[in-house]
């Protein structure tokens, strides 16, 4: 029975206590923007918070403490230099962590996990506890605070798309559905990847409005189309393949069984659906899907599941497993038949 690799002595304890001090350190430097101001070589702390707009002294002192775990380096002078660890933060790498840094401790996501008290009593997510509402109702009416969820659940997906690209055999259909795909940036890897698929983007109006620039950019305007929705409603008909990425994640299982059953009406006998999802290891295995879990319980009322409750609830909806294909990322691909 394999164990978390932690440090079982009370510092170890007491690191695992004060890790919250840390992520919200991050979620200051992505916001200032630092890893950018430094992608030229290193500044001093002056020059740092002259250019971020901060107090010297503070930002000095939240840098020093970043630095001190890997994330940037610090040298003489109060000189601070990009880390390995801090190139994540800069705006243009590729497959950049800032925009999920800021997602993470923006007050939408960080008040609703300092609820996870509330949420572990009742079940209710702190989300929906300090804000009154559902994370996905309230960003429709919130367009300010939804760009930061987009923007931060793109950046994070990207090596992910990659991953799933490389997994699955799109080259063997010739249609596909992205159901709830936000922005389009999976359909659009999917169809850069195979020149012989066409896709066809769904999800609610305000978010497919936004699709727009990307599926240009990708010179996809031929091969991919939009179509507005509800899933709760209904679902576009007639593809070959019905994918969901991270939408099952965000729904308990009632909701989650009318999401799947809208699909398997919208499909032939001969479609199948691909749910890419993180899947819940063995007990006491370290996994991010189980830290995952904690912030879907405390933000977005969600929860991630085991195989065994996946195959439960695809079951429930009229369809069987086929395979679980693994990508080279912290989500596999559950590929699924109508019974």
């Amino acid at each position: 029975m394999s164990r978390p690799l932690i440090n079982p002595s009370s510092q170890g304890m007491l690191d695992l206590i004060s890790g919250f001090w840390i992520s919200q350190a991050i979620y200051v430097a992505a916001k200032l923007g630092i890893a950018d101001l430094l992608k030229e070589g290193p500044k001093s702390a002056a020059v740092l918070a002259s250019q971020a707009s901060a107090d010297e002294s503070s930002l000095y002192r939240a840098l020093r403490t970043l630095a001190s775990r890997g994330i940037f380096s610090e040298n003489t002078g109060r000189l601070f230099g990009l880390s390995p660890a801090a190139e994540w933060l800069r705006s243009d790498k590729p497959g950049s962590l800032r925009p999920y840094a800021i997602m993470m401790g923006e007050q939408w996501v960080w008040h609703s996990v300092g609820e996870m008290l509330h949420s572990v009593r009742t079940g209710e997510s702190g989300f929906e506890h300090v804000f009154g509402a559902r994370t996905f109702d309230y960003y429709a009416e919130h367009p300010h605070a939804a760009r930061f969820a987009v923007e931060g659940m793109t950046s994070r997906s990207a090596e992910e798309n990659v991953a799933i690209v490389g997994a699955y055999e799109f080259n063997r259909i010739s249609t596909i559905i992205d159901v709830a795909g936000g922005q389009g940036t999976l359909l659009s890897s999917i169809l850069t990847a195979n020149p012989a698929l066409r896709g066809t983007l769904f999800d609610m109006r305000h978010v497919v409005d936004a699709a727009g620039p990307l599926i240009l950019q990708a010179g996809l305007q031929g091969r991919c189309d939009v179509a507005a929705g509800n899933f709760f409603d209904c679902i576009p008909t007639g593809a070959d393949v019905y994918i969901l990425k991270k939408v099952i994640h965000d729904w308990e299982d009632n909701d989650a069984r009318t999401i799947l059953s809208n699909c398997r009406k919208a499909m032939s006998n001969s479609s199948r659906l691909l749910l890419v999802e993180v899947i819940i290891p063995a007990p006491n295995e370290p996994s991010f899907g189980k830290m995952l879990d904690l912030l879907m319980l405390a933000y977005a009322g969600g929860l991630e599941r085991t195989e065994d409750e996946y195959l439960k609830l695809l079951t429930s909806a009229g369809f069987r497993i086929q395979r679980i294909v693994p990508t080279n990322s912290t989500v596999s691909i559950i590929e699924a038949f109508p019974l």
